[in-house]
Parts: structure tokens; sequence; C-alpha cells
């Protein structure tokens, strides 16, 4: 090609391992975007199945799909666990979640009873009494919300009244707390318009939505096709300048 001079081996080399770089970071974003899809596509799935027997799944939750379950027991009263300002239509207020007693099993089973919005002050809401006859619960099995840096440690630990409050829900913690095992996933309540609580719950990917990882990925692909082109410019052959003779 007349019009481009030949680039050194440098310069091939670091266009091509930052073109590289470029392409499989893009790859990257695609692969994370269908994975989200397809958790949300399970999630909603799952919440149109009938449910199924909580001890056939209580122990070894399905790596595949998302549980709907059905449990009898009841709650362990007086021992109430507020999520502090979860995501929740970027309103105020707390994810409150009991401890629950199946019928027939051998730990103890976390229920998300669901949100509480807040009042406006920095107290919290005040939570309702919990029943203290047998319960048939249904609703979805789910990961337990995802536990962050915490400032300070333990907070459940520092706590000696209830209901108690925590900014991550760290499910080993938890159990410490209450002295007894958990399962390893907490059960997430079926929304029910006769309860004070707003159980809406969705897969939050709010702050990096499918989309969003699709866009991330054509970003990435334009640096790899700039790479390039600035290869190509830099080694542009400039045109002769020709002078006049007299």
């Amino acid at each position: 090609m007349k019009w481009l001079r030949r680039p050194s081996w440098f310069a091939l080399l670091l266009t091509a391992a930052g073109a590289l770089l470029f392409i499989r970071l893009g790859v990257w974003q695609l692969h994370r975007a269908d994975e989200k899809d397809e958790i949300l596509r399970r999630y909603a799935a799952a919440e149109n199945e009938a449910p199924r027997d909580f001890a056939a799944v209580a122990a070894k939750p399905p790596m595949d799909a998302f549980a709907r379950v059905k449990v009898q027991g009841e709650y362990v009263t007086g021992r109430l666990y507020l999520l502090d300002n979860p995501k929740h239509d970027q309103r105020g207020g707390v994810e409150v979640y009991a401890p629950f007693r199946p019928r027939s099993g051998d730990r103890l089973l976390l229920v998300d009873l669901g949100f509480l919005p807040g009042n406006g002050t920095d107290e919290a809401p005040q939570v309702p009494p919990l029943s203290t006859s047998e319960q048939d619960l249904q609703g979805l099995y789910l990961p337990a919300p995802g536990v962050g840096f915490q400032m300070g440690g333990n907070a459940l630990a520092r706590q000696s009244h209830w209901p108690k409050t925590t900014v991550y829900l760290d499910l080993s913690q938890v159990a410490a707390d209450l002295g007894q095992a958990l399962y390893p996933q907490v059960l997430v309540l079926d929304e029910d318009p006769a309860a004070i609580y707003v159980r809406q719950h969705t897969i939050d990917f709010s702050a990096m939505p499918p989309a969003r990882h699709r866009a991330y990925a054509f970003q990435w692909f334009t640096f790899a096709v700039a790479a390039v082109v600035i290869l190509l410019v830099l080694h542009r052959r400039r045109p002769m300048k020709t002078t006049d003779k007299p």
C-alpha cells in the first residue's frame, strides 16, 4: 500500500494487544448481559410455577433455577431483623426478615416478610407482631441479599434489643445471633393484598442492567476499531511537497 508507511513491530504488537484486549472486554460484557437476561427469565418463570414442597430443595437449592416452595411451621416470635433502606422504588424504609421453624426440618428458615416504607425520620417503621399460630407460607426460595464491606464489623452482635437493624444481611451472622443453624437461602413471600408489607420483589439489576452491559460492549468494540484507525493514521504517507523551479 503506497499510501501507508510500514509500521514498526512495536507499533503493530501494541495495536494488536490493545485491540484484542478491547474485544475481549466487549465479549465479556455481552456474556454478562446474556447471563442477567437468563437470570431474569428464570425468575419470571419461577413466579408462575406451582409451589413444591420446601423439604425437597431446603438443603440443596437448584443451581439453574429459582424454586417456588410451600412450607408449614411457626415463626420464632420476638426475633426480627430489619435490612435498612433497601432499594425499593427509591424510598426509605426497611425489609423485614423473621426466623421460621418448619414443621419438618433441622434448621431455621429466614423469611422475607416484605418492605415497610419509612416515615420520613431516622427511626425504623413500626413492625407488627408475628402470629404465634402455625402458618402455611409460600414464595420463592432465593439467595440472601448480597453482603458488602461492613464498617465496624458485625452490627447484630452489638445490639441487645429487637428488632435488630443491619445494612447487610449475612446469614452466617444471623445464625450466630440466633444460636441456631439456618437454611442456605431465604423464603421471599408471595404478594398478599391483605398484608401491611410491600411484596413486589424483583431481581435488582438497576445499577447494571443487561442493556448497560451491551452499551459498554459497544464502547469496547469502538475502542478496538479506534486503535486500528490510530495506527493507520499515524503511519499514513504524507504527500510530497513540490516546489516550482524558476
